[in-house]
């Protein structure tokens, strides 16, 4: 079985659709550069027809835009030929999803709404009348931290 794993942008947006036995597949096109650039300056572009099944793709359905980057784990890869309505033979790409993780980066902005805003930290509490000590006994012992990569959906894990 050929597996492909790597950093790959979507083409286009994802359609979810339903099968008659009720589970739930995106299709996704996802393109990667290889090779040396040309005169003008692009490299040359391998899209890939992408089946993404189950729970995962409902869930990452409205966040697989055009122009965001993933990371994917990609089984049965193959190239399917077909007949084109010239008359022609035509050939694609095509796989299926093991897994899929949306990466931190993006090419180009999208249309979509923006994630929502980050939960303001809980109000101070007064501070207690203070003695003639080291300076820190009036510090509260929970001072709130937030994940300084949770902004751009990235988390950082220790």
């Amino acid at each position: 079985m050929t597996i492909l794993t790597g950093l790959f942008t979507l083409g286009r947006d994802a359609e979810l659709r339903t099968t008659q036995n009720g589970d739930q597949v995106a299709t996704l096109s996802l393109g990667y550069n290889y090779g040396r650039k040309d005169q003008s300056g692009k490299q040359p572009t391998q899209w890939i027809k992408v089946s993404l099944w189950g729970k995962l793709a409902e869930a990452l359905h409205p966040y697989l835009l055009k122009g965001k980057q993933v990371d994917a784990v990609l089984e049965d890869v193959h190239i399917r030929t077909y007949d084109k309505q010239d008359g022609t033979q035509g050939y694609n790409l095509e796989g299926r999803a093991l897994k899929i993780e949306l990466a931190r980066g993006q090419r180009q902005e999208s249309t979509a709404t923006p994630p929502p805003a980050p939960r303001p930290a809980p109000a101070p509490r007064p501070a207690p009348a203070t003695s003639a000590g080291s300076g820190f006994d009036d510090m509260d012992d929970d001072i709130p931290f937030r994940d300084p990569l949770s902004y751009r959906g990235a988390h950082l894990v220790l």
